[in-house]
């Protein structure tokens, strides 16, 4: 089963590291990426530009409106994504819990929805259209 991990990066912490420190925390995250990539269990992943760069649609009355950048202060930024195969959610908690970026900040780890039915059934509807 595949589940999307959303990792965040607590900034004042990370502000805290030396440069050196910051590169060793990377390194180690990617290195456990390539482990995951090595036993079958990376599916995907990325990491996310700051917030500064987000643009955020909202759909009212209508129309939809769009905001540029960030729009709330807070202390963790969504950092990245993963998006991971594993047996269950017990597996998934075991494998994210070993991934050194937990020590950058909280990950949230969801089952990922397989659509599969649902859009063949709205091919169908649509196809009678």
């Amino acid at each position: 089963m595949k589940y999307l991990c959303l990792g965040y990066l607590d900034v004042n912490h990370w502000a805290t590291l030396s440069a050196n420190q910051q590169s060793a925390m990377i390194d180690d995250c990617l290195a456990y990426d390539e482990m995951l990539k090595k036993n079958g269990h990376w599916a995907g992943g990325e990491g996310l530009q700051g917030p500064d760069t987000a643009t955020t649609l909202r759909y009212r009355n209508g129309t939809v409106s769009v905001t540029d950048g960030p729009f709330v202060e807070t202390k963790e930024i969504l950092g990245g994504l993963l998006i991971i195969e594993a047996r269950d959610r017990n597996h998934a908690i075991q494998l994210m819990s070993n991934h050194p970026g937990v020590k950058m900040g909280p990950w949230e780890i969801r089952p990922v929805e397989d659509l599969t039915g649902m859009i063949r059934e709205s091919e169908r509807r649509r196809g009678k259209r």
